[in-house]
């Protein structure tokens, strides 16, 4: 017994959401770092990239948590999924910051 193929409709939409749910925890995720992180450097008064690359690292993802909640909101499929694309290079994007910010903190703090 075959199931039915899913809908192109319902598989960007399903995508949207993963978008949306995976982006909110990396918000938490990168503020949660950036506290870690000033505990570390506690005393001393050096200026961080990382905390800074972080911040604006939470913003991107919080852009791409916002764009995927458009794209579940809108009802036509031509704008949902120019918002769930948009989403999806914003969140990229944001990964590929958090993997630069995890390095510079791995590699200054050996």
């Amino acid at each position: 017994m075959k199931l039915p193929e899913p809908d192109a409709t319902e598989v960007e939409r399903d995508i949207a959401i993963h978008i949306f749910t995976a982006s909110a925890a990396l918000v938490g995720v990168c503020l949660t770092v950036i506290s870690i992180v000033g505990r570390i450097t506690v005393g001393t008064k050096i200026h961080r990239l990382e905390d800074d690359l972080l911040a604006v690292d939470a913003m991107v993802f919080l852009v791409s948590c916002l764009l995927s909640y458009g794209a579940l909101r809108v009802r036509t499929k031509r704008r949902m999924h120019r918002l769930e694309t948009a989403a999806d290079i914003v969140f990229i994007i944001g990964l590929c910051g958090l993997v630069l910010a995890c390095g510079l903190i791995v590699w200054t703090v050996v």
